[in-house]
């Protein structure tokens, strides 16, 4: 299945921000992995001041000693859970998302590997989630909430008693896209995890 879902997520890398972005930029990774596929996300402190408690996937803001836009998703994601992953294991590039309330321009980068490492996590992590992919991308709602709704198409994903909303579900929404386009994924009716 991670051969199928390679072939599916590949794409061309842009690492560089465009000169014209308005925005703060940052970078995430989406790291998928398993033999039955899992996707990597945390939950954020409460102590943050941006985005506490929120589901998201690891990553942060791209800093000037930062080569490019993947380096700095690479150097968050070793400082958030204690993850390396190597150039060779990405795959891809979803497209940049923004977000609403602290206007992030965030760069996701998709690696894929056969099995994570004992992760450990920084006072910026509340929680790692090891959550199973595609049972994941089959709870995707409209996102109901009135405060969300400047952005025409907002999702919600539920796992357990999480809610993924936002900038993350954005993202998620482009995979499952991509699943759905590919014939990796069914569209059928499925309860929350």
């Amino acid at each position: 299945m991670l051969e199928k879902i390679k072939s599916t997520l590949t794409s061309t890398l842009s690492l560089y921000p465009s000169n014209d972005e308005k925005n703060r930029i940052a970078s995430v990774l989406i790291v998928i992995y398993g033999s039955e596929p899992k996707i990597l996300m945390t939950k954020k402190s409460q102590i943050l001041k941006l985005h506490a408690g929120e589901i998201a996937f690891p990553g942060g803001k791209y800093e000037s000693e930062d080569a490019d836009l993947l380096e700095t998703a690479l150097r968050e994601t070793r400082e958030e859970v204690n993850l390396s992953i190597r150039n060779e294991h990405i795959i891809g590039q979803l497209q940049p998302v923004t977000t609403l309330n602290s206007r992030f321009t965030i760069h996701p980068f998709v690696a894929v590997v056969k099995r994570l490492p004992r992760l450990k996590d920084n006072p910026e992590v509340e929680t790692i989630l090891n959550i199973p992919l595609f049972p994941l991308l089959r709870t995707m709602s409209p996102d109901m909430d009135p405060t969300h709704q400047s952005i025409k198409e907002m999702y919600t994903f539920t796992y357990n008693n999480h809610l993924i909303w936002g900038a993350s579900a954005r993202m998620l929404k482009q995979i499952n896209d991509v699943f759905l386009h590919s014939g990796l994924l069914e569209q059928k009716p499925s309860n929350a995890l």
